[in-house]
């Protein structure tokens, strides 16, 4: 079969990377609703509220993982495009072993600042206790959880794309799993959940690694695990943490905008909250699917631009949007109809079913529009722009949604804290068309 890399058909080769990706990423989605699911079987608003307010905190641990996976993955593609084998597969054994080290420093810093967190996250004296246990095994996995988030970008960036799907999945198969052992089975609630969350994470990791080892024994130069093998050099270095850092803010600074979130939702009781929680997490299932879609598309970008392929590289970013924002388009018309059935799914209180479908019509409007915005920040990632790439999440977070989550609410109080996203989605993605023609009017000149 040809390489992906090669592939001439456009559509054929958007859909070989994009495929396993957005499978990845909606299996992640899965768990993720299966955690709330579960939870929600015991009835209690303040534990569906818990999983929701640990959310930006899982987030950021695996932004972490972001600097050394999505950046060395921007690094590794542009070096196979340039034919540079061995360079790229000791920029994977670097990632490797520092996502480790990071893992353990985050283990560590997470258990001895566990109650501030749970605070700062939202908790109040209804659901503290529920997500200090969540959080309490999830810092216990962050090692886990970086590596295997991580290894998904890696593997994608060596053409290792099946390989990365599968640990993906199979890590969120076995989360379901056991979330319905321990929370189902074992009453263990919300602690339940992360220990299953973490558990799932460990053995994507083992899976992982040993896709490594036989890769090495195959004499793959791409993926070299031995501690041998680990000899960065300081523009190595440099390439992988100017990208990931970038790359890692994205997530850090949505989760912030989410803590800021779940605060002003918390001020209308944890029923609001939970409400918002599995409306967000329905809401997900576009997002992420775009995410995994610009996400897989990424390395076939970067490989584009380092083989110099400028036109094929923007057709392939033209026709990754499109299919997202049909996509999304789909997805917002099944929310709007059967919202309400969704909801029930969760819930048995008709009076929390009616408004977490409410909040769900508001939040799907903008369903579309993650189909460009992802995709012109993996562009740009792709290409070692990491600066524009940051300055989209720092208008949308920063700029953009904070101050409307804020204004907003003053105006209209929860509906208009509700309304914060299509409202800052829609603008946004106006600045990345613009910004993403501006640019490609420059690379290709």
């Amino acid at each position: 079969m040809t390489s992906v890399f090669e592939e001439k058909n456009l559509s054929r080769a958007i859909m070989r990377v994009g495929l396993p990706a957005m499978l990845g990423q909606l299996t992640t989605l899965i768990y993720n609703i299966a955690d709330t699911f579960f939870v929600s079987l015991t009835k209690d608003p303040a534990m569906i509220a818990a999983v929701t307010l640990c959310a930006p905190i899982l987030l950021i641990i695996m932004s972490i993982a972001s600097i050394f996976g999505m950046g060395g993955s921007s690094v590794i593609a542009r070096l196979l495009g340039e034919e540079k084998k061995d360079e790229a597969g000791t920029t994977v054994n670097f990632c490797v072993y520092t996502m480790a080290v990071a893992g353990m420093i985050t283990l560590v810093l997470g258990l001895a600042f566990l109650q501030p967190m749970a605070e700062i996250s939202g908790a109040d004296p209804d659901n503290i206790a529920y997500t200090c246990d969540y959080l309490k095994w999830i810092f216990m996995g962050a090692p886990f959880i970086m590596l295997a988030n991580g290894f998904v970008h890696l593997f994608r960036s060596v053409g290792l794309i099946r390989e990365g799907t599968i640990g993906l999945v199979l890590g969120n198969i076995i989360n379901m799993v056991l979330d319905y052992i321990f929370i189902a089975v074992l009453g263990w609630g919300t602690a339940g959940a992360a220990l299953a969350t973490s558990l799932g994470f460990v053995c994507a990791t083992v899976y992982y690694i040993v896709c490594m080892i036989c890769e090495e024994h195959k004499g793959n130069p791409l993926v070299p695990l031995a501690p041998g093998h680990f000899s960065p050099n300081t523009s190595m270095v440099r390439n992988v943490i100017g990208i990931g850092i970038p790359g890692a803010l994205i997530t850090v600074l949505m989760s912030v905008s989410n803590i800021v979130l779940n605060n002003y939702i918390g001020i209308y009781g944890s029923n609001a909250v939970a409400s918002y929680g599995i409306a967000y997490k329905l809401d997900m299932v576009p997002i992420l699917l775009s995410v995994g879609l610009s996400q897989g598309v990424a390395p076939l970008v970067g490989y584009c631009y380092g083989g110099n392929e400028k036109k094929r590289m923007a057709d392939i970013v033209k026709y990754t949007m499109l299919y997202g924002i049909l996509m999304g388009a789909i997805l917002t018309a099944l929310f709007i109809l059967f919202g309400k059935f969704l909801a029930a799914m969760f819930l048995q209180d008709e009076a929390l079913i009616e408004q977490t479908a409410y909040f769900l019509k508001i939040l799907c409007l903008s369903a579309p529009l993650p189909g460009v915005i992802n995709m012109t920040t993996s562009y740009f990632q792709a290409l070692g722009k990491a600066f524009k790439s940051l300055t989209i999440t720092v208008l949308r977070n920063a700029v953009l949604f904070i101050p409307g989550v804020i204004i907003l609410n003053y105006f209209w109080k929860l509906n208009g804290v509700i309304a914060a996203q299509p409202v800052v989605e829609a603008t946004l993605s106006v600045i990345c068309i613009l910004m993403y023609i501006r640019d490609i009017h420059s690379v290709r000149n």
